[in-house]
């Protein structure tokens, strides 16, 4: 599958390094072309001498390959050549000067030339992982399309159990699989994406809303996009960026998110409404902050626009409609009633009685459901996983 592949191992200082000559040596028996790069603090954890011996190339470490010739490693070059470039492990330092576009040293100045495909597999200790610092970076990294592979769980080398460990080899060998054999299966679709909650104001300070983070909804934009779509985003308030390319909308209520919708529905070959889209407002919206009194407050509520229903009433047969469902009882029954009364194609059924699964987790765990009714259970994963699992239900049904 990787045959003439050409793929750069950019390695940090962690002490996952050690794990990448295993994964070079997977490349390599499966017909890439591999060239490593290292930080001077890569090599505390390999020697140069033994991924230079496993991937075939000499391993590459500074700008300047001669001081007493001139002669350099032309990091342009090095951008141009790839087909994929993978910094694994990512420290949180090269994490950091990556978001910022600091250039110190080799690697970093091959990435920002590189003109492929960026996947990111973090190592780090689980404190730092969590940091705030580490995962506003890492954020800032998938806002430029870059795929940042969450990491996994397990025993740490400080000796703490956690999430932090960089994926083991075969996982990354999987990832590059999928990453290299994507196909531009949506090219020429427009798909029209909606996500995160809708707040509905009660005063200039209160709302009404939910836990909807829009991680999903946004995971499944970028994935459209990077498999050839032209991608409109409908967001509601959430801090989570979207990847360059994406044309995104960002809206606050529901009123708002209806009007974007039916300005774009009828122009667009897919839409997927992943947003939490609150079902009442308020009937009133004050003018002024409501004081707080002694006496009970009664706001009266009025139902919001059915969105989903509104597009499956108007869209037409060459349209292709995705909903989601989020449920905590009778799951199956109610998804397919919602089948039904919206006019879905397929609709995505997550629970809140799935542990890791439904608001503001980076992980989902669905099951699509047709209008044929037939079923497809996931089990729990990130979401950016499941944004791949449904483009690919989505682009196999369309086909």
């Amino acid at each position: 599958m990787l045959q003439g592949k050409k793929i750069i191992l950019g390695i940090t200082g962690s002490i996952a390094a050690y794990k990448i000559a295993h994964l070079t040596r997977l490349l390599v028996k499966e017909g890439a072309e591999v060239r490593v790069i290292m930080t001077a603090a890569a090599t505390d954890f390999i020697t140069p001498l033994t991924l230079a011996t496993l991937s075939k190339n000499p391993v590459l470490q500074d700008t300047i390959a001669s001081r007493t010739s001139g002669e350099w490693n032309n990091h342009v070059e090095l951008g141009l050549w790839a087909d994929l470039f993978l910094i694994a492990p990512a420290s949180a330092n090269t994490i950091a000067k990556m978001a910022n576009g600091q250039c110190d040293n080799l690697l970093l100045a091959s990435y920002l030339s590189a003109r492929c495909p960026v996947m990111i597999a973090p190592a780090m200790d689980l404190d730092m992982y969590v940091h705030p610092a580490v995962k506003s970076n890492l954020d800032r990294l998938r806002s430029f399309g870059h795929l940042v592979l969450d990491a996994a769980k397990g025993e740490l080398a400080s000796g703490l159990n956690g999430q932090g460990r960089m994926q083991e080899p075969e996982d990354l060998l999987n990832e590059i699989r999928k990453a290299l054999s994507k196909k531009k299966d949506l090219a020429g679709k427009t798909v029209l994406i909606t996500a995160g909650p809708t707040h509905e104001a009660i005063d200039p300070v209160r709302f009404i809303g939910n836990n909807s983070s829009g991680k999903m909804g946004i995971a499944i934009a970028d994935e459209a996009l990077s498999r050839g779509a032209k991608v409109i985003l409908i967001c509601g308030p959430s801090s989570v960026k979207s990847a360059e390319g994406v044309m995104r909308i960002d809206v606050t209520g529901a009123d708002e998110m209806f009007k974007a919708v039916k300005k774009y529905f009828s122009g667009s070959h897919i839409a997927i409404h992943a947003a939490a889209v609150a079902d009442y407002r308020p009937a009133q919206r004050a003018s002024q902050k409501i004081k707080k009194k002694d006496a009970a407050l009664t706001i009266e509520l009025e139902p919001t626009t059915d969105i989903l229903k509104w597009c499956g009433e108007h869209k037409s047969k060459k349209q292709f409609l995705v909903g989601f469902a989020l449920e905590t009882e009778n799951e199956i029954e109610n998804a397919r009633k919602k089948i039904r009364s919206k006019h879905l194609d397929l609709i995505v059924l997550n629970s809140l009685n799935d542990k890791g699964a439904g608001f503001a987790y980076d992980t989902n765990k669905v099951t699509l459901i047709g209008s044929n009714n037939k079923l497809a259970r996931f089990e729990l994963k990130s979401k950016q996983a499941v944004a791949t699992d449904i483009l690919d239900a989505v682009a196999k049904t369309i086909a």
